[in-house]
């Protein structure tokens, strides 16, 4: 048998349109694939994860009410520095975050899970500069 070695590395870029789509579905594909779930050689304590690169971020859907109620908190580290946004509000600012914020969530909390969340590259738009290292299968 054998045996899976940090050295052992073939990544590949995957494109993945979020356009009506819904967010939590999304993320769970993309984080198995950050994390090289969806490989055949997975091992949980070594990186095999590909890089991801999400477009339409801005089109994303939520179910439910969450458009309005569900809340992305923040804080300064300050006496009273909480400060929330809705999910409405990001989309405006920051739409890329909807995404990044809910694949990180699903990745581990360890060093191996920051890497992963390095090659995650989100979107607002349809256009991105990973065009020439996308292979279309």
């Amino acid at each position: 048998m054998k045996v899976n070695k940090q050295t052992d590395k073939t990544k590949a870029w995957h494109l993945i349109d979020a356009k009506n789509k819904i967010v939590g579905r999304l993320s769970t594909e993309i984080a198995n694939i950050l994390s090289g779930k969806n490989k055949v050689s997975y091992t949980k304590n070594i990186d095999q994860g590909d890089y991801v690169v999400v477009i339409n971020a801005k089109s994303v859907l939520f179910s439910g009410k969450k458009e309005t109620n569900k809340n992305y908190y923040r804080h300064s580290g300050y006496p009273g520095g909480l400060k929330w946004d809705t999910a409405a509000e990001v989309r405006k600012e920051k739409p890329e975050m909807l995404v990044r914020h809910a694949v990180i969530g699903m990745l581990p909390k360890n060093k191996i899970g920051k890497a992963m969340a390095k090659k995650l590259f989100v979107y607002a738009e349809t256009t991105h500069p990973y065009e020439n290292k996308i292979t279309i299968k």
